[in-house]
């Protein structure tokens, strides 16, 4: 009997301001059919002017409070996956911390881009049950908006923005096995060597602003498919798992081929898969956990379900988690 670290309480929270391809179409090279082709996307969501994203990760994370029955001083860490937080610093989660009315506990930012939620559910995992903190915030937030060209026709149709937050407690002497609800595992990786492959080109000691978005599509789905068909046999294997045994598989939600590509790798039944690519598109460390809430606000994921996570972004970062529901 151990430390199992189990989710109490989920939520999320979209910009009300919606742009389909077709409105894309009027202002940039592409269409609904290009789109939807090559990426599966049909509409992403937009912050408005002055909607930060630490704004959207309070709304994520006062809904996902409410789903656990939790009160904010019931948290003694947050921890926010975000590539574009509001400011150089504080760190995003410091400022949500403010926001939330809490005074005590840490906060901080993790920046792993797409792969964001995974690196925070990893590193909340391990203080929970190390003891450094008894219950936490992990929210995947974002305006990726705000770092694109909206001239480039091959990067500003995929993103979107949008937030999702989960709550997570250590649950004392908790039953090891697979079956037990809780994180089995997680595991985590990356290769600095093809940062270039996908990058956002300015920060404040190069250019001094932040820069907009660059990617070399071909190699980044090239690696995505085999760095995410790997961790996800990694994680199987690490649980002595199949492929069959999982109950749902909830993606970083990039490219609809990316996705069915992993899918196909691994002999997957394609109804296992949580896809809400077409609503919200890509919005990095925000979409496993926007996936996640969609599917159990809808009912598909019940107690007791295996659930896995994966998902790769700039860096390059990629990871995957075992969840048992």
């Amino acid at each position: 009997m151990s430390l199992r670290t189990r989710f109490i309480g989920c939520g999320s929270y979209l910009p009300e301001n919606i742009v389909t391809n077709q409105e894309l179409a009027k202002s940039v090279d592409t269409s609904d059919e290009w789109i939807t082709a090559r990426t599966g996307i049909k509409r992403r969501h937009i912050a408005a002017e002055g909607e930060y994203t630490s704004d959207l990760a309070r709304q994520a994370a006062v809904a996902a409070l409410d789903s656990a029955g939790l009160k904010p001083n019931d948290l003694d860490l947050i921890i926010v996956g975000t590539t574009t937080p509001d400011e150089v610093f504080p760190a995003t989660a410091v400022t949500l911390q403010g926001q939330l009315g809490l005074t005590g506990g840490a906060a901080f930012d993790i920046q792993a881009v797409c792969s964001g939620f995974i690196y925070g559910l990893s590193v909340a995992d391990s203080m929970l049950r190390g003891g450094t903190a008894k219950t936490a915030l992990v929210v995947g937030a974002e305006t990726m908006s705000r770092i694109l060209d909206w001239e480039d026709r091959s990067t500003c149709v995929l993103f979107g923005d949008g937030a999702g937050a989960v709550i997570l407690r250590a649950d004392n002497g908790a039953d090891e096995s697979n079956e037990a609800p809780g994180i089995l595992s997680t595991h985590i990786h990356s290769d600095g060597n093809l940062r270039d492959l996908l990058y956002c080109a300015g920060g404040p000691s190069t250019t001094g602003n932040a820069g907009v978005l660059k990617m070399m599509g071909k190699d980044v789905y090239k690696h995505a498919v085999t760095n995410l068909a790997n961790v996800v046999v990694e994680a199987l294997e690490a649980n002595q798992l199949n492929p069959e045994d999982i109950d749902w598989l909830v993606p970083h939600q990039a490219n609809r081929r990316i996705i069915d590509s992993t899918v196909k790798k691994l002999g997957l039944a394609e109804d296992k898969v949580v896809m809400t690519i077409a609503d919200h598109a890509n919005t990095s460390a925000a979409s496993i956990p926007l996936a996640l809430d969609v599917a159990i606000t809808d009912g598909r994921i019940k107690n007791g379900d295996l659930i896995l996570m994966e998902a790769m972004g700039g860096g390059l970062t990629w990871g995957a988690a075992m969840v048992r529901w």
